[in-house]
């Protein structure tokens, strides 16, 4: 009798065994699902510091060294078209079939055109300026006004301690104000901002006298134009980064007390 019970307890042991294995695997099917938890950080997480974000945001703005490459395609076929065959309509055509080549390759790649619809856009204007006075020198007319927009509105921003570079640093953060929060952030956002702004005063005061200036001029302010368009704003992005480079502030910085 003995025998039997002990042979009927390993049975009931067996089928114990087999029965309880499966719930013991299964932790280990679910286990993975443990891993990823890590993966949902927060996207304002990707930069640590002021000067990460502020580069991340600027290479996005300007679009890399394409991006500035076909914003002064356009120029060059205009203003090189109009030096070879003085015709302000056929230098208008030259310069808005060069953007629309460049938002076909866009698109052919399924890539981005925002840069090249910028430039199309940019180059609609001077056409429609210098059509309407059948000036060759209006169609840069529209440029030297935003340059001096673009630089009164980055001096006000300046002046009242709202530097347009902050909201950079907004656009990372998901708070488009809270970087004021910290003294640090708003003066290095202002010293940025005064780099972005110096090419905008140089274009300015460079351009608009060789405008107002007698004589067809246009071909200088083609020149002009080309070499303060994408060749100054490397100029001034790289400023920024070496000035980016020599500090590490915090873009989560503790609030004053």
């Amino acid at each position: 009798m003995s025998e039997r019970e002990d042979g009927g307890r390993q049975g009931v042991d067996t089928e114990a065994n087999t029965e309880t294995a499966p719930p013991e695997a299964a932790p280990s099917k679910a286990a993975p699902s443990k891993t990823t938890a890590p993966e949902s950080t927060p996207p304002e997480t990707a930069h640590d510091t002021v000067e990460a974000a502020v580069r991340a945001q600027l290479s996005k703005a300007l679009g890399g060294v394409r991006g500035m490459v076909e914003a002064a395609v356009p120029v060059i076929a205009f203003t090189g078209t109009y030096i070879a065959a003085e015709e302000v309509r056929l230098a208008v055509f030259a310069g808005v079939a060069a953007a629309l080549v460049l938002l076909a390759v866009r698109l052919a790649q399924r890539s981005n055109p925002q840069f090249v619809l910028n430039s199309l856009f940019g180059i609609a204007i001077a056409a429609f300026f210098a059509l309407r006075s059948g000036r060759a020198e209006d169609a840069f007319l529209p440029g030297i006004i935003l340059n001096a927009g673009y630089g009164a509105a980055m001096i006000f921003s300046i002046a009242v301690r709202w530097p347009v570079v902050g909201f950079l640093i907004g656009s990372v953060t998901g708070d488009p104000t809270g970087w004021r929060r910290d003294p640090g952030i708003v003066k290095l956002c202002s010293r940025l901002t005064w780099l972005l702004l110096l090419p905008c005063v140089a274009r300015v005061a460079v351009q608009y006298p060789i405008y107002v200036a007698d004589g067809d001029q246009s071909g200088l302010l083609g020149a002009a134009k080309i070499a303060m368009g994408w060749p100054l704003q490397v100029a001034a992005l790289a400023a920024m980064v070496w000035l980016l480079a020599r500090g590490r502030t915090p873009l989560h910085g503790e609030k004053p007390a």
